[in-house]
């Protein structure tokens, strides 16, 4: 029997999470739910911080915060998912020493949210989430922006979704202390149901582009592998793009960074040139162009078109930008193989996580079956695999 691909979010039950949260802290308050999705980015990857365009959208796994207000500055959250709990003060700056690491993120939104002064009451809160940890889809991101917007919520002020996703950002870089772009803060506070999101990272505008047709289905597959990185290889990556920026600069004093760029001014300009920046300022001057083609295919509905660019982005971060491994070329290869698949990716930041895989929605089960197996047989790992469809970002549950 060919296994169904999981579609939706059934392990957040609204009932089990309120029974959860009485068990621990017991009945009585107004309870509120929120929730955030995780993301998948469709195409447009190790672009954000080189000043140019994403395209993910928000998946249908999310985390889910249900909570009450508390009449002091405590806030209590308790994570299923870490099976642990944490505590801290809103009436003073929030320590990020000593505490589990887990707690860095709901402790960084809280302090921005605090410095803004929109959060003087506590919550006691209980969180759990379906989106996978490790797989490149934005759990601490989901995690970031559903406590924000529990606190917000409690505390009955608001921030705009764009400044939410900033005040989410500044909390990963600053407690985490992980210097991530934009995409995911902003696709999960700013997703919309039935659309991807296609974002400027220059100048944080959005566009959201329609990805609603039933016979089109999005399948993720998380590889269940994350290598360790070589240490500071994101780092490298970043410094050879400046290296590769102040080198064309030389020459083009208009590029200011690798949006700026073009292929011309590349090849113009690659002699004598660091080999390992060409490569990557090569990556991110493709990358940048097919995600605007991208969207602009989506709009159409020219999947074919979609799909071609989906493979050539993948082979640019395997042989540009060497981010790829083993374990994503094989699920890519064997999507290539299975009759109704556009194309397919690796995605998220890379060595390990998921791919993305764009197909006709007949297909899905069967993609997601020959995935499974296929994956299995190459590397002895069960991946984990599920379809979504574009979800709505953060929201409260009514």
């Amino acid at each position: 029997m060919i296994p169904q691909p999981y579609f939706g979010d059934t392990l957040l039950d609204s009932s089990t999470l309120r029974k959860q949260f009485e068990a621990i802290f017991g009945p009585g308050g107004t309870l509120i739910e929120v929730r955030a999705p995780g993301r998948v980015n469709l195409i447009g990857e190790h672009t954000d911080y080189n000043d140019g365009f994403v395209c993910p959208m928000a998946i249908d796994k999310t985390t889910a915060i249900i909570c009450h207000k508390r009449s002091d500055s405590l806030v209590r959250i308790h994570s299923n998912t870490a099976k642990a709990a944490t505590e801290f003060h809103l009436d003073h700056a929030i320590s990020k020493e000593q505490v589990p690491p887990w707690s860095l993120y709901p402790r960084g939104v809280a302090e921005a949210l605090r410095q803004r002064n929109l959060v003087p009451s506590g919550m006691d809160a209980y969180a759990d989430s379906t989106v996978p940890i490790g797989g490149g889809l934005s759990s601490s991101a989901s995690f970031e922006v559903a406590t924000a917007l529990a606190l917000l919520t409690i505390n009955k002020t608001s921030l705009d979704p764009v400044e939410m996703a900033l005040a989410c950002q500044w909390a990963e870089h600053n407690y985490p202390g992980m210097p991530c772009g934009i995409m995911d803060q902003f696709i999960s506070a700013l997703g919309q149901k039935g659309h991807a999101l296609l974002l400027d990272c220059r100048d944080r505008s959005t566009k959201q582009v329609p990805l609603d047709d039933p016979n089109l289905r999005v399948v993720i597959a998380n590889s269940n592998v994350k290598h360790e990185l070589v240490s500071g290889e994101y780092t490298a990556r970043r410094h050879q793009c400046e290296a590769a920026v102040k080198w064309l600069a030389k020459r083009n004093p208009e590029v200011h960074s690798l949006r700026d760029a073009t292929l011309n001014m590349l090849e113009d300009g690659c002699l004598g040139m660091n080999p390992a920046a060409y490569r990557r300022a090569h990556h991110v001057i493709t990358e940048i162009a097919r995600t605007t083609d991208f969207a602009t295919a989506l709009e159409k509905h020219d999947y074919a078109t979609c799909g071609q660019l989906m493979y050539a982005s993948h082979a640019s971060l395997r042989d540009d930008y060497a981010v790829s491994c083993q374990e994503l070329d094989d699920l890519v290869e064997i999507a290539r193989t299975v009759p109704g698949v556009y194309g397919a990716r690796m995605t998220g930041g890379g060595f390990g996580g998921s791919t993305v895989t764009l197909c006709e929605s007949r297909q899905a089960s069967e993609i997601a079956a020959t995935l499974s197996n296929q994956y299995a047989k190459a590397t002895g790992i069960t991946p984990q695999i599920f379809a979504s469809r574009p979800s709505q970002g953060a929201h409260l549950v009514k």
